[in-house]
C-alpha cells in the first residue's frame, strides 16, 4: 500500500525537523491563507493588509504618533514609514509634526479616511459569515495566539 506524502509509517517517532511536526510552519501559513483571504474583501478599498491593520489602529484613535501605530498593529517602524507614505499618498491620512516635539510625526485620518470606516466595517463581518472557525474555535485560536505572542516578547527581552 502507498504511503501518504504526510504520513509516516505506523510505529516510526515523527522526527523533530518534520515539517509536519512545526508550530511555526501552521502558523506561517495559516496567516498568509488568511491575509490572502482578506485580500479580495479589501481590494474595494484600496488597501492592502498592512495598511488596514494601520487604518484600523487609526479608526481607533486618530492624530496619534507613529510609535502608538507600531504598538497597536504590531508592526516595525520601518514597516510603518512607507506604509505612511502610501495612505497619504492616496488621500486617506496626513502626516504632521508633534506640537511638543518636532522630532516626532503625528498621523491624523484625512476627511476620507475617517470616511471610510463605514465601507470598512464590512471586512470583519464578511469574514465572519466564511465561517472558518465557529466563533468559540475563533475566540480560542486568539487567546492561544496572543499567550504566544506574549511569551515570545518575554523571551526575546530576556535574551
Amino acid at each position: 500500500m502507498k504511503q501518504s506524502r504526510n504520513r509516516k509509517p505506523s510505529g516510526t517517532m515523527p522526527s523533530v525537523l518534520d515539517p509536519d511536526q512545526q508550530i511555526c510552519r501552521s502558523l506561517y501559513s495559516a496567516a498568509n491563507a488568511l491575509i490572502r483571504t482578506y485580500r479580495p474583501l479589501l481590494e474595494p478599498l484600496g488597501l492592502t493588509y498592512p495598511q488596514y491593520l494601520v487604518m484600523l489602529a487609526l479608526w481607533e484613535k486618530d492624530a496619534v504618533p507613529v510609535t502608538r501605530i507600531c504598538r497597536r498593529t504590531r508592526l516595525e517602524t520601518g514597516t510603518v514609514t512607507p506604509i505612511l507614505k502610501r495612505l497619504e499618498g492616496k488621500g486617506l491620512i496626513t502626516r504632521g509634526r508633534s506640537d511638543t516635539d518636532e522630532r516626532q510625526r503625528v498621523i491624523e485620518l484625512t476627511r476620507s479616511g475617517r470616511a471610510m470606516k463605514a465601507q470598512a466595517e464590512s471586512v470583519p463581518v464578511d469574514m465572519a459569515c466564511m465561517a472558518l472557525l465557529t466563533p468559540e474555535e475563533g475566540r480560542e485560536l486568539q487567546r492561544l495566539t496572543e499567550t504566544l505572542y506574549e511569551r515570545l516578547i518575554e523571551h526575546q527581552a530576556k535574551a
